[in-house]
């Protein structure tokens, strides 16, 4: 490849980030190299085609993008997913361990837990409700 063939440094410059992002996203994508010529005809017709091959890239980048975040918005759904539900179970296991222990039991494990650790209800005398999480999504 000759840069001699191309009429300015920035159509030397628009080439080399075109081949750059295409061969790039192409082999990120596993799709082949797509190979675009510049148009030195004319001048007028040398910016259409700079302008078009910057167009081009900037699709290419919008593409692997969008396709990039559409991948981690579903890995995060399903993190959510598995979270909300080992929460849930958790809840559980711990209402099932509440309503089994004895009251002696729960008084000499709350008096090992750090203040911080305590509800607000059982700090205030039951003044203040704890806020409760219903489970929904927030995606």
């Amino acid at each position: 490849m000759s840069t001699e063939l191309y009429q300015s440094a920035m159509e030397v410059a628009v080439y080399q980030l075109h081949n750059f992002s295409i061969s790039f996203f192409s082999s990120l994508l596993g799709g082949d190299v797509v190979s675009v010529k510049l148009d030195n005809s004319a001048s007028g017709a040398s910016v259409v085609a700079i302008d078009n091959k910057i167009e081009q890239a900037m699709d290419l980048v919008k593409n692997h993008l969008m396709y990039a975040v559409r991948e981690e918005v579903e890995i995060l759904k399903e993190q959510i997913k598995e979270l909300v539900e080992k929460n849930s179970q958790l809840e559980r296991e711990n209402s099932l361990l509440k309503t089994l222990a004895s009251p002696e039991q729960l008084e000499k494990f709350q008096s090992r837990l750090p203040a911080e650790v305590l509800p607000a209800e059982e700090l205030t005398g039951g003044a203040a409700a704890p806020a409760q999480h219903t489970g929904g999504s927030a995606v």
